[in-house]
C-alpha cells in the first residue's frame, strides 16, 4: 500500500452532501475483480451525459478541477452501501485525500486501507475552504491548492489558512508506513510461525 506522509495538490470542490457509494461508483461497474481500473467510472452518472460525453457542469469536469488530488465535500460523504470499490475508484482516479465535516463510518475505515486520507473538519472550516476554492477559481490563479502533513496532522494553503486535524494513532501509523492488513500481519511472521509450530499446523506464512 502506498504510504502517505506529506501531500500537496489541487482541490476539487464538490458542493454536495450525502454523496453515497453508488454515486461514487455505480453498481453496474462492480463486476471487475481487480482493484484497479475503477477511476474511469468514478461519479459516472454525474460526470457523463446520456450520449457518453463529459458533462461540463459537473465539478470534476471543470478546468479548475483538472489534476485534482484532494476532494472537498459536504457532510456524510461515502454513505450508502459498504462497497470498498468506492475508495478504489477515488484512488484510481488520483485522489489522495477527501475533506468533509463527516463521513460514513465504513467508508471512512475503507479509505485508510486504500492509501486515502479522510480529513474531518468543522463545518465552518469546510465552508471557508469552499469559499477559498471559489475565490481562486474567480482569480487569475484558477486552481486552489492545499498542503497536508500527516506527521504534524496539519492542513494549510500557501496563504493564511491552516488547521489541525485528528487521526486515530493506529490508522495514522498505517498510512505513514503504508501498511494494509496483510502488511500488518507480515510484521508478525515469527509469532505466527511459532504458534503454528506449537499447534502442529503447517506454516501458512512461509508457504
Amino acid at each position: 500500500m502506498q504510504s502517505f506522509t506529506k501531500h500537496s495538490g489541487v482541490v476539487a470542490a464538490m458542493d454536495r452532501s450525502n454523496v453515497d457509494t453508488d454515486q461514487i461508483i455505480p453498481k453496474q461497474f462492480l463486476k471487475r475483480i481487480e482493484r484497479t481500473g475503477f477511476g474511469q467510472f468514478l461519479f459516472n452518472d454525474w460526470r457523463f451525459l446520456s450520449d457518453g460525453t463529459p458533462d461540463p457542469s459537473f465539478e470534476l469536469n471543470r478546468p479548475e478541477a483538472e489534476g485534482a488530488t484532494i476532494l472537498l465535500a459536504r457532510r456524510n460523504f461515502g454513505c450508502g452501501s459498504s462497497r470498498e470499490h468506492a475508495p478504489w475508484a477515488l484512488a484510481d482516479y488520483g485522489f489522495r485525500c477527501v475533506i468533509a465535516p463527516t463521513f460514513a463510518d465504513i467508508f471512512y475505515s475503507n479509505c485508510f486501507s486504500n492509501s486515502i486520507l479522510p480529513i474531518r473538519l468543522l463545518e465552518e472550516d469546510v465552508e471557508q475552504l469552499f469559499e477559498l476554492a471559489k475565490a481562486a477559481t474567480a482569480s487569475n490563479t484558477g486552481k486552489y491548492e492545499l498542503n497536508i502533513d500527516l506527521n504534524e496532522c496539519t492542513l494549510f494553503d500557501d496563504d493564511s489558512f491552516q488547521r489541525s486535524f485528528e487521526v486515530e494513532p493506529f490508522r495514522r501509523r498505517c498510512l505513514l508506513e503504508g501498511l494494509d492488513n496483510i502488511s500488518l500481519s507480515l510484521k508478525h511472521t515469527d509469532e505466527i510461525s511459532a504458534w503454528e509450530k506449537a499447534h502442529g499446523l503447517p506454516s501458512v506464512v512461509s508457504g
